[in-house]
């Protein structure tokens, strides 16, 4: 008997080690599955949030290569409009120079004008030593008069230079000596 609770006993633990590994191999998937459900429940939201920041950089970096490539082109259009530059400068250097042209010709016939008015009048007027009333309520009369003299003296002038041989005709000359 001896033999028998022996073999009964090694028969016994025998059973149990088998069903306990049995047991073993039938409960190990599902808690290998409870693993990493919880491990994918710890992660995830990190995960998620990982991700959505990635995507949101990337996003932002593509807008940034937008702007970059927007830049290189404009770059590129303004070493292409040099010459147009270049023109404007010429033009703008031609435009200053026009304009001091035309200020100095201003300023030249106001002071030709200056000088025609009162040359005759300061000719004539050097030799008087009379001292004349202010006759500031004529001036528009003496203007006048000087500008019928000048034109006749004028048209004499020209008369005289387009019918240089007409005997009898009446000659005008401006005097250009100065009586001092």
């Amino acid at each position: 008997m001896a033999q028998g609770s022996d073999l009964n006993f090694k028969g016994r633990k025998t059973s149990e080690k088998i069903s306990e590994n049995v047991h073993i191999f039938a409960n190990d998937p599902s808690l290998a599955f409870f693993r990493v459900q919880e491990h994918i429940r710890k992660v995830l939201p990190a995960i998620l949030e990982k991700r959505t920041e990635v995507l949101s950089l990337q996003s932002n970096l593509q807008g940034h290569c937008f702007d970059m490539e927007y830049g290189v082109q404009a770059l590129k259009s303004i070493e292409k409009s040099e010459n147009t530059f270049y023109n404007i400068q010429e033009i703008m250097k031609t435009s200053i120079f026009l304009k001091q042209q035309l200020k100095y010709e201003e300023s030249r016939k106001k002071t030709k004008k200056d000088s025609i008015k009162n040359s005759v009048y300061k000719r004539f007027s050097a030799h008087l030593a009379l001292d004349l009333p202010d006759l500031s309520d004529f001036s528009g009369v003496m203007r006048d008069t000087t500008q019928r003299m000048e034109t006749i003296i004028a048209t004499g002038q020209a008369r005289q230079d387009s019918s240089t041989a007409q005997p009898n005709s009446v000659e005008f000359q401006r005097s250009h000596t100065t009586l001092h």
